[in-house]
């Protein structure tokens, strides 16, 4: 008799998330009495602006506490409409949008909804951990494309094009990137979409951290027009301050959105409702938060991005946006440490400092650094990587 024991063949196609397992690592040497300092966190530490959180009180002393349609109020989806079109120039009705829980579930159920077993899914690398196992869980295949480290993890639209196969059904792009920080050439972004479109491809922009660039303004590569080759995932997390409050959308073909509604009704159910009418507060009340975030993250990038080029051996590209320094520290791969998961492993060990290994992100010389922390704890935690390195090179 089988063991009741005996997960589904398709829970081996996917990996514990890295950045989750930092966190859990790092959150249990704090409970043992270590000073830790976390740069692994993908999240925001300033809290959720006083007009959201006064918007959720206000929904929970209303009672707003029921259930909703399953893929978000009408109310929210006319806000996100709105956002997009007054930021991006797009024009979506509330048919072609759908609220999830959380960005990623926005990621979730478009390859659920487009892949097939054997499809193709173009992802560039470095990539977001959890695109790679995504892909995986839905059947598709994942065709990586590397990008040019010494070009500011530059990508062209040639090496997406020489990745494309008759089954490519899908290109995963998210600029600003997790977890470089690049943001592609706008001129090759928009050749790729060129590209797609002419060959019926999905192009998927994953915009969670559009409005975190430091020298443009931000831009979708969505377009009224091309609304038959470009879907938009987003997130409130990282915008707004929101990582806990679950709350992401997709914007995309009324058919699309009815096919994720349709997954969502049976796994999901809606995202929370008290949630929901915090998000319409964020999206149409005062933005003044998002500018200050960005302010405070130049001055933490340009200072990490210092310190990591005075240690021996690190190479470190700028980030053009998000709040992640990727800096490639294979020059230190000694005394035992042949790969970025030994260096992350050794570093939480010796020096309790916390980062995300390459591995996760599909590279093995890099660690990911998040500065939305404290200057105060980067001080402290680039000190001890120092250290670290210095012994080693």
């Amino acid at each position: 008799m089988q063991s009741v024991q005996t997960l589904a063949e398709r829970i081996s196609r996917i990996s514990v998330s890295s950045t989750m397992k930092v966190a859990a690592d790092a959150d249990k040497l704090r409970r043992e009495g270590k000073d830790v300092v976390d740069f692994g966190a993908g999240e925001p530490d300033f809290p959720t602006p006083e007009n959201v959180k006064q918007a959720a009180i206000d929904a929970v002393n209303g009672n707003f506490t029921k259930y909703t349609p399953a893929g978000g109020t009408e109310e929210l989806k006319q806000a996100i409409c709105e956002y997009h079109a007054k930021n991006y120039g797009t024009a979506y009705t509330t048919k072609e949008c759908i609220v999830t829980v959380g960005g990623k579930h926005a990621i979730f159920g478009l390859t659920q909804a487009l892949l097939d077993p054997g499809d193709e899914c173009i992802i560039p690398v470095p990539y977001w951990v959890t695109y790679k196992d995504v892909v995986n869980f839905a059947g598709g295949k994942c065709v990586f494309v590397e990008t040019d480290e010494d070009k500011g993890f530059d990508l062209k639209a040639s090496m997406i094009e020489k990745a494309i196969t008759p089954k490519t059904k899908m290109i995963m792009l998210n600029s600003p990137s997790n977890p470089s920080g690049a943001a592609f050439d706008r001129a090759e972004l928009n050749k790729i979409v060129a590209i797609a479109k002419d060959r019926g491809i999905w192009v998927i922009t994953d915009e969670c951290y559009d409005r975190f660039l430091y020298d443009e303004q931000p831009y979708s590569l969505a377009t009224p027009a091309l609304k038959d080759t470009v879907i938009v995932a987003g997130s409130l997390s990282k915008t707004y301050s929101m990582t806990g409050w679950r709350i992401g959308f997709v914007l995309a073909p009324a058919a699309i959105i009815s096919g994720i509604n349709k997954l969502q009704s049976h796994s999901t159910s809606n995202p929370t409702s008290i949630a929901q009418k915090a998000a319409v507060e964020a999206l149409r009340g005062p933005q003044d938060s998002v500018s200050m975030m960005l302010g405070e993250f130049r001055k933490r990038r340009d200072y990490v991005i210092g310190r990591l080029r005075a240690m021996p051996g690190v190479k470190v590209q700028v980030p053009q946006g998000a709040f992640y320094a990727y800096p490639n520290v294979s020059a230190a791969y000694k005394n035992g440490i042949t790969n970025s998961l030994q260096f992350s492993e050794q570093l939480l060990a010796e020096e309790f400092v916390a980062v995300v290994p390459g591995e996760a992100f599909g590279t093995n010389e890099h660690i990911r650094i998040s500065y939305a922390t404290s200057m105060k704890e980067l001080e402290r935690g680039l000190d001890r990587l120092a250290r670290f390195i210095a012994a080693r090179v």
